[in-house]
């Protein structure tokens, strides 16, 4: 039998949630409810290293900070998640990476050295990776590194993208996602999602019941998805599971905040986007098809990215011969 004081307590801990006061953002931040701040992600591969930061989004939970995906770029992304916390005097209780992909991960090395106690969610896709495709990565940023002045932006940004992938298991889980269901991060109940067919074989999405708000990672991304690792046909199916979900607000991986109906729009974009690669359209033509179809979604002076990562996409995986264009889809 439950102690009679024990519907006072949960109905006063509702209460301490609800005049909570709301997390401030700080400048370039955005507050996405009472609780939730997204930091955008950048990318503009003509600037600096070219190489992006996913977005970030960060949470008070009872516990402290949760941070879902934490950047690529230590300072200039990842500091300004530590510069926050510091700010608001909350410590960072959790990490939740929606995967594997260096844009999302490379913060928990600087965040983990600031916050040694916090715990890491994800899949444990991170880990094959590490023997694949980051270890190709690895090779081909060493060759490219031999060949350019060791005193060069160039070689410093290759040094840089060579030590995220050397980080190895500080970027690991401490508490892997292995199947989906309701979840307590750092004092909050969420139901994490997982999908293992989907952008990196192991896709973690997020969702707060409280504020219906859906942390999706590159399962959702703009300009255009990035199908370096994915199983095409599989992420249209983790679309369709995504869209079953009770939310109002949809965080991408890369892009703006969206609504559970905008949501609806690229999810449409991205199966006839699909659709447009197996028929004889030309790239050109599928590249228009996706731009109509997100309308607003993919403002203009993204166009000419979306067209080139397209064209990039159609050649090395969504036209490639099948073995390549599935390499990453799942046995079966």
């Amino acid at each position: 039998m439950k102690p009679k004081w024990m519907p006072l307590l949960a109905l006063g801990l509702l209460a301490a949630c609800a005049t909570a006061p709301r997390l401030q953002a700080p400048d370039g931040m955005q507050a996405l409810n009472r609780r939730m701040v997204l930091l955008p992600g950048t990318y503009d591969p003509e600037q600096g290293d070219g190489q992006p930061d996913g977005n970030s989004i960060l949470i008070r939970a009872p516990d402290g900070l949760v941070v879902f995906d934490t950047g690529r770029h230590e300072q200039a992304f990842t500091g300004r998640i530590i510069a926050a916390a510091d700010t608001w005097r909350l410590p960072v209780a959790a990490i939740v990476n929606s995967h594997w992909h260096l844009d999302h991960v490379s913060g928990n090395v600087p965040l983990r050295a600031r916050f040694p106690r916090a715990k890491v969610y994800a899949s444990t896709a991170i880990e094959g990776a590490m023997q694949g495709f980051l270890a190709d990565s690895r090779r081909n940023t060493a060759a490219r590194l031999a060949t350019l002045p060791a005193d060069s932006a160039a070689a410093g940004y290759a040094r840089a993208s060579l030590a995220r992938i050397d980080a190895g298991p500080k970027l690991f889980p401490t508490e892997p996602v292995l199947a989906s269901g309701e979840r307590n991060i750092a004092g909050m109940a969420f139901h994490v999602g997982l999908e293992d067919n989907a952008v990196s074989g192991g896709d973690v999405w997020l969702l707060d019941p409280s504020s219906r708000t859906l942390l999706a990672g590159d399962l959702v991304n703009f300009p255009a998805p990035f199908f370096d690792t994915a199983c095409p046909h599989g992420w249209s199916e983790a679309l369709a599971r995504l869209d079953a979900q009770a939310f109002d607000t949809l965080v991408p991986g890369h892009g703006a905040a969206m609504t559970h109906a905008q949501f609806g729009i690229y999810r449409r974009a991205f199966d006839r986007l699909l659709a447009c690669a197996a028929s004889d359209a030309g790239v050109a033509d599928c590249a228009t098809r996706w731009e109509n179809d997100l309308g607003p979604l993919l403002p203009e002076s993204q166009h000419r990215l979306s067209r080139m990562l397209l064209d990039y996409y159609f050649q090395a995986v969504l036209r490639a011969e099948p073995v390549k264009r599935d390499k990453y889809c799942r046995a079966g």
